[in-house]
């Protein structure tokens, strides 16, 4: 223990008086990478060091990298090298120096992931607010007697206790003289007539923006609507669709 104390320490005055750690074979092939001489780096270990060794493969490393046979020759001669302690401690303090840099670069990956994902929440769009009378907990309460549905082809009152039991309410907005609502009215029925039956938690309520209680009836009849609707002429007191904001068709709030 002693023996290894006294050699961190010595290698600690020999980094601080050389200003560097000496340089291994990784590190000689970065930097022939980048455009270092042969020649400059044999000054360079002049002065630094060589704490490492020259097998077969790190020599095909160093040729690989382009290393100058004379550079290769120096290295294996060990003219530049450390002694074999001083060479185990320098490499301990270069794996442990790259461990915390890996630790910090994962710390830091974390980070930027927690910051993307912080950044995305804020961005996403926020749901339009329901005004604080009009909620899904008392919306049974809300259309209390403003419910209509066709039957045999003319209207008639819903019960009030229809939406009692029901959890998800689609507001269907649409109207006769829109053409993409014609369009989409027909697939909204069919898909009505496949999942409602299985899921009788499941109602929409239509919202007609038509000009007359004569359009939104025919509106009614010609696509077969199944679901019930707010009668027309409650809707100009029932100002529901101010408060979910709508301003195209067709539209639906869930």
């Amino acid at each position: 223990m002693r023996r290894w104390n006294y050699l961190g320490f010595s290698l600690l005055v020999f980094a601080t008086q050389a200003g560097q750690l000496p340089l291994t074979v990784n590190q000689i092939g970065l930097m022939l990478r980048a455009g270092y001489s042969s020649n400059s780096l044999m000054h360079e270990l002049s002065t630094r060091h060589f704490a490492d060794t020259v097998d077969e493969t790190n020599e095909k490393t160093l040729v690989k990298a382009g290393a100058s046979a004379e550079l290769i020759a120096a290295l294996k001669s060990g003219i530049y090298s450390l002694s074999p302690g001083k060479t185990a401690a320098v490499q301990q303090q270069i794996a442990a120096e790259e461990q915390r840099r890996a630790e910090q670069s994962e710390a830091s990956r974390k980070s930027e992931a927690a910051y993307q994902a912080r950044v995305m929440r804020e961005r996403s769009p926020k749901p339009a607010p329901i005004g604080p009378d009009v909620n899904f907990g008392t919306i049974s309460e809300f259309l209390k007697g403003d419910l209509v549905q066709m039957h045999n082809g003319a209207p008639s009152h819903v019960d009030d206790g229809a939406l009692a039991n029901k959890k998800l309410l689609a507001f269907y907005f649409s109207a006769q003289w829109c053409g993409p609502c014609r369009k989409f009215t027909p697939q909204l029925v069919d898909y009505y007539k496949r999942v409602a039956p299985e899921h009788p938690e499941f109602e929409i309520v239509f919202y007609s923006r038509d000009r007359s209680l004569f359009a939104m009836e025919k509106y009614m009849r010609e696509e077969n609507m199944p679901w019930p609707a707010i009668d027309f002429r409650d809707l100009k007191t029932r100002k529901f669709w101010l408060k979910m904001r709508v301003r195209e068709f067709p539209r639906s709030f869930w």
